[in-house]
């Protein structure tokens, strides 16, 4: 049978070119591997630029009591316990490692005093640990890692969408797709593949990921057999924009928190006071400068309830909108221009920290916010949940398949604390490409026949073969509405099994998707295949969030809203059988060794 696609080898594929991806890439090379890079988009249009406020590390610029250890214990307490262990402490032990190495490949960070890198508080984290380049450095990582990995000789394949994996045997060994452009089908064979294609936020109405976050890389691993875990665990940020429309859900950085921003409702109180932890007192200072120093986060143990996690806060905003006190547009007000009371020329002090955020809202909504507040509310944002993987190598439970960056489970466990995910990507793309390039350079090319490719060949095209059906981006709106209403910041048991059973329908409408026309140019073509994506990764959301009958982290059940002591025991795994049905499971947590165990009793 003649072939109908074109064929391209490498020791390593690289799914996703965000910054885990890169990162992956370049560690990749440079033990002399070949590489491919994959990506959906554009070079640089990746969601890593969204991380806006800073990557934690441990460095201890600002606050010299700062170390590994407290870097540890509070992303272990941030998660809620459900990390995986080994992850947290392999993260906390090597992030300042790759921010100073992201630095020499030239970064550029903002300086304290001394000239050290600047590093700033951000909520869930006990001390100063940001290292940021104002509120632009996700897009300073991606340039760096951009700057640095051209010169590398990595091919990237740019606006290429892969659809499938094939595996010889046990093993992954090519991953299938096509041009987003002119249609145009590609093999890619390998003898590893990293995927590092971020996350599922596409899968909800309102979200503040873009066009690309349909979970491809969870649905890809889960159609290879990889366990996919923790799935219910999805963070909603609790400040995305709610007005006008057209920009609903674009994130407003964690940093406008961090920078000395408060949250107030319609009548102007500031309710993040309410049902605080005893860690986050309210403050008893009696003048303006120790107030100002409160409100900021220079107080040690008295840091303001703005930036506790962040699920904490955005049930916080959803309490205060269904209450009848929210903002007009159905959110809560951000001020940042209050400062003004405690800074001199407060207008070119929040320009030169948010010079993003101020942009972004003059010319989205003509809001200026060195005089007036912004309107923000909760917006899909991260899935603490994904793939399952070796802490040290990032391995999948498939071989030959590796994965980082959100699209991988177990740091962040039931919830991901802000600037995490940088330097998550740093880490644990570096070992992804380092632990891949070791295992391609022990096996060969796996065996594909051509009929097999072909026959995907035939199944990718039959939306633009049909000659009538559903509209695809019907269904995905539908698919869209159900999630966010039956399956968001708020679950219950009746409305997770509707979920399912209206998930089960768009699953057979599915089938009938038509996109009419040829695949040239043919973005409902493209929806129709994003479908099977967004299909999975709903479901295995949902299941999952119904095996977890309490709440916990990113994790809110209406009808179970206290935490249990048998939640903290389990992970909740997501498998695909051999009939193609789902599986649910309970897996022990990882248990901690007993010097981890001290750690965290210590800095508790």
């Amino acid at each position: 049978m003649t072939e109908r696609f074109k064929t391209h080898e490498y020791d390593v594929l690289i799914i996703g070119a965000g910054g885990a991806g890169l990162r992956a890439a370049i560690e990749a090379s440079s033990t002399g591997a070949s590489v491919g890079v994959v990506c959906k988009s554009l070079l640089g249009k990746a969601h890593t630029v969204m991380a806006e406020g800073g990557m934690a590390a441990s460095m201890g610029n600002v606050d010299d009591r700062d170390n590994w250890k407290v870097h540890f214990a509070d992303t272990m307490r941030g998660g809620q316990y459900l990390n995986n262990c080994e992850m947290a402490e392999i993260h906390a032990r090597e992030a300042g490692e790759r921010v100073l190495e992201l630095e020499a490949w030239g970064a550029l960070f903002d300086r304290t005093k001394e000239g050290k890198i600047l590093q700033r508080n951000f909520g869930g984290h006990k001390y100063p640990r940001l290292a940021h380049v104002g509120d632009r450095t996700g897009l300073e990582m991606i340039r760096t890692l951009q700057d640095h990995g051209i010169h590398q000789g990595i091919d990237f394949h740019m606006e290429v969408t892969v659809t499938n994996l094939l595996k010889d045997g046990d093993r992954v060994v090519a991953a299938f797709g096509y041009e987003r452009e002119k249609g145009r089908f590609m093999l890619y064979k390998a003898k590893a593949i990293v995927i590092a294609t971020g996350g599922i936020g596409r899968a909800f109405k309102v979200t503040s990921n873009s066009w690309e976050y349909t979970g491809d890389g969870h649905a890809l691993a889960y159609d290879a057999g990889a366990d996919l875990i923790d799935m219910e665990f999805v963070q909603f940020h609790p400040t995305g924009m709610v007005w006008p429309p057209s920009v609903r859900g674009i994130l407003v950085t964690e940093g406008v928190r961090g920078e000395g921003g408060i949250l107030t409702n319609s009548e102007g109180k500031r309710f993040m006071f309410e049902d605080v932890p005893p860690l986050y007192v309210s403050s008893t200072a009696d003048n303006e400068e120790e107030g100002w120093k409160y409100v900021t986060g220079d107080k040690e143990a008295n840091r303001p309830p703005e930036l506790l996690t962040r699920d904490h806060v955005a049930r916080k905003i959803v309490k205060e909108v269904k209450a009848g006190r929210g903002s007009p547009h159905g959110g809560a007000f951000l001020n940042i221009a209050w400062i003004k009371e405690h800074i001199k020329d407060s207008e070119t002090h929040i320009k030169k920290k948010l010079p993003s955020m101020y942009h972004q809202f003059m010319e989205l909504a003509e809001v200026d916010i060195t005089k007036d507040p912004m309107e923000v509310g909760p917006t899909t944002h991260y899935v603490m949940g994904g793939i399952r993987v070796n802490a040290e190598s990032q391995m999948s439970t498939v071989k030959g398949l590796f994965a980082c960056g959100e699209c991988a489970a177990g740091l962040h466990g039931a919830n991901r604390l802000g600037g995490n995910s940088l330097s998550d990507l740093l880490v644990f793309g570096k070992r992804a490409g380092e632990f891949a390039s070791k295992f391609a350079s022990e096996c060969e090319y796996g065996n594909i026949g051509t009929n097999e490719v072909n026959a995907l060949v035939t199944e990718s095209l039959l939306p633009v073969d049909r000659t009538e059906g559903e509209n695809p981006y019907k269904i995905q709106e539908d698919l869209q509405e159900t999630m966010q209403d039956l399956a968001g910041i708020s679950r219950c048991d009746e409305e997770l099994k509707t979920a399912i059973v209206r998930i089960g329908e768009y699953a057979v409408r599915s089938t009938t998707a038509y996109a009419p026309g040829n695949r040239e140019y043919n973005p409902g073509w493209h929806t129709a295949l994003d479908l099977h994506n967004l299909l999975v990764v709903s479901e295995a959301l949902c299941y999952s969030a119904m095996q977890r009958t309490e709440s916990r982290g990113g994790h809110f059940r209406s009808d179970f809203p206290e935490k249990t002591e048998e939640g903290s025991t389990y992970n909740t795994v997501v498998r695909r059988k051999n009939d193609g049905s789902m599986e649910v499971e309970r897996v022990p947590v990882i248990p901690q060794s007993d010097e981890m165990r001290a750690i965290i009793e210590e800095y508790k």
